[in-house]
């Protein structure tokens, strides 16, 4: 058995109440594995469990969310390259943009639908896509105000569609409804957010350089 499998076992059996890589991990390093181990006295085996460590370490590390305003600037690459001002909503479960004209109709036994962009200074160019689901959703009378008067849910047609933040670019689920009244023609919920592995803090904006996907 290697020397350093070796003595990561012997510490596993005298601290048996850790199970996850991060517990085990931040152990490791806390409480110095290479000084009490007398086997790991060579550099190179000191530099083999830095290694294993950091393999260890690495899911946590990849769990740190990407800070972002409350506002931000978002690419569409499939809808022309537009790039739009969008709301940040944690309080909002999908996506939504701003579309008019929204029509379904079946291609090759498959729902799709065609719309425009219900956008200021948008072309009147018609868009398809394959329909993903269509969802339910329950609207305030007014986005920005803490109104719990909900109206009757409304259908909206679904996509996927790739969004580009700053340099990162997702796939996303996108309802497509007229969001003209509002100041955002875009609105980023929380399973968009979890997406781009975003957290938002609603006393900045603007935070990500331009989209650059």
């Amino acid at each position: 058995m290697p020397l350093v499998t070796l003595c990561v076992t012997l510490w596993d059996a005298e601290r048996p109440g850790l199970h996850s890589h991060a517990e085990r991990g931040n152990d490791l390093l806390n409480n110095g594995l290479k000084f009490r181990c007398p086997l790991l006295k060579e550099a190179h085996y000191v530099k083999s469990l830095l290694a294993l460590l950091s393999l260890i370490a690495l899911p946590v590390l990849a769990a740190e969310p990407t800070l972002y305003g409350r506002y931000e600037y978002i690419a569409l690459p499939e809808i022309g390259g537009e790039v739009l001002k969008a709301k940040m909503d944690t309080g909002a479960l999908t996506a939504s943009l701003s579309a008019k004209d929204i029509e379904t109709f079946t291609r090759d036994g498959d729902e799709w639908v065609r719309f425009r962009l219900a956008t200021k200074g948008a072309s009147n160019k018609v868009y398809e896509h394959k329909i993903a689901r269509i969802s339910k959703i329950k609207t305030r009378s007014e986005e920005d105000e803490d109104d719990k008067d909900a109206v009757e849910p409304t259908k909206r047609p679904v996509v996927d569609l790739e969004l580009c933040l700053g340099n990162v670019k997702r796939t996303v689920e996108v309802n497509l409804t007229d969001r003209s009244s509002f100041n955002y023609p875009l609105l980023i919920g929380a399973k968009a957010l979890r997406e781009f592995g975003a957290a938002v803090n609603p006393a900045r904006r603007f935070t990500a350089d331009k989209p650059d996907c």
